[in-house]
């Protein structure tokens, strides 16, 4: 596929600083241009690669001024990011899409399949499961008994979804993820523990995006939910009866504890901890690795450390501890001061 600048500046509502026939047939960092790609330029870090670059096409911010010449044709948009994520999406949605069960494929007698679904080799649809129209099963991923997955839904190699979950519309879960998984439920008794059987399922909503390795526990009783637009990294743990609202993300090795309440368009960085039984309000932005041990009722929080509280309060304290010891040398020399001042003034009365 080849398009010209003035094509993609239409697409994207650009505006072309140069020559708009110019045409590109691929993508390429800036740093890595090449004659025949389109690149992009949104950190100031990278503003010097735009002189050197050899890619063909550079969308770049409206506001970015030139120090000198460019040999590459610009398009200038109002957010650089946000436009080449949308022609990312435009090239995606070009390439062409499987279709038809593969005859290794397993498909119980009583699972229905959409029009348009592909269902790759050695992949099992179980008994009662509904596929929708447009939907994507790769290869060795089990849809369990019962379970229900919207359209266009893209399910990739080795995902497991357990009996009775439900996956909405435009969901794409990554290779090795489990949805459905028993929550980690167990009650001590004086031999060890009984487990809890736990008898609820999953719910994702439409325009999920699940990553890579990623567990979401089923609920003891009623649903774990993840609600619409929520983007999961790899290597996440959602345990039972979480919730998750519209629109947080949340970076890799995050691990939620049962039953914690997750607000909408809230950002957590990676490794993240949360206990159990507690609430996180909307838009609260969480720093890599902080320990979350109690709700959080403000919206609008950035918050780090472990326990995790005010971002500010805790870069301050961060602070002073890196002078601990010098401070405590500090103590200790004025400790010794005091002492040697009151020897001398017992010793004068």
């Amino acid at each position: 596929m080849e398009f010209s600048a003035k094509q993609i500046a239409e697409l994207i509502q650009g505006s072309v600083e140069g020559n708009e026939n110019t045409t590109v047939h691929t993508f390429a960092k800036i740093e890595e241009g090449q004659p025949g790609a389109i690149s992009f330029l949104s950190n100031p870090k990278y503003t010097h690669y735009l002189y050197e670059t050899k890619s063909s096409i550079v969308i770049v911010n409206n506001d970015l001024t030139l120090e000198k010449p460019v040999s590459t044709t610009l398009i200038r948009v109002p957010n650089a990011y946000e436009s080449v994520a949308q022609l990312l999406q435009f090239y995606e949605s070009m390439k062409p899409r499987k279709t038809g069960i593969d005859p290794l494929a397993s498909v119980a007698a009583t699972a229905k399949i959409g029009e348009n679904c592909y269902v790759g080799p050695l992949a099992c649809i179980g008994e009662g499961a509904e596929i929708a129209e447009g939907t994507q099963i790769y290869p060795h991923a089990v849809i369990g008994d019962g379970v229900k997955v919207g359209s266009n839904a893209v399910i990739y190699p080795n995902v497991t979804v357990y009996q009775g979950c439900r996956i909405g519309n435009n969901v794409t879960i990554h290779a090795g993820a489990v949805i459905g998984s028993d929550g980690f439920g167990f009650a001590p008794n004086s031999e060890g523990y009984d487990k809890i059987p736990q008898i609820g399922i999953v719910v994702i909503e439409d325009n999920v995006e699940i990553g890579a390795n990623t567990c979401i526990d089923r609920s003891t009783m009623g649903a774990t939910v993840v609600h619409k637009g929520v983007k999961l990294d790899n290597l996440i743990q959602v345990a039972h009866n979480v919730e998750i609202g519209s629109n947080t993300v949340m970076a890799a090795q995050c691990g939620i504890a049962g039953s914690t309440k997750i607000g909408q368009w809230c950002m957590f960085g990676g490794q993240v901890g949360m206990a159990g039984h507690i609430a996180i309000t909307d838009r609260t932005t969480v720093g890599a690795q902080a320990g979350i041990t109690n709700s959080i009722k403000t919206s609008g929080q950035t918050i780090i450390g472990s326990p995790a509280w005010d971002a500010k309060g805790f870069m301050k304290s961060a602070a002073v501890f890196r002078h601990l010891p010098e401070m405590f040398q500090q103590i200790k020399d004025l400790q010794r001061q005091i002492e040697k001042l009151s020897a001398e003034l017992e010793h004068r009365s």
